[in-house]
């Protein structure tokens, strides 16, 4: 285990018992999050690299246009 992983978890050990589920959950939400994520793209690898060939040949072609992140 980490030093900064044993810091957090002696700050954790100080809080209220739900106060340490809802953090818990919270961890392992996003663990979770990450393996669902790895596994999408381990079952299609080449499909992200696809999609940014296309965009980008999309792009050279003109055919995109610029968004203003203010108006989104």
């Amino acid at each position: 285990m980490t030093e900064l992983l044993e810091r957090a978890i002696a700050k954790l050990k100080t809080l209220s018992s739900s106060e340490q589920d809802a953090i818990a959950a919270m961890i392992l939400e996003e663990l979770e999050d990450d393996l669902r994520w790895d596994e999408a793209f381990s079952r299609s690898p080449d499909t992200l690299a696809k999609l940014a060939t296309t965009a980008m040949a999309e792009y050279h072609a003109g055919k995109t246009q610029e968004l203003d992140p203010e108006t989104l």
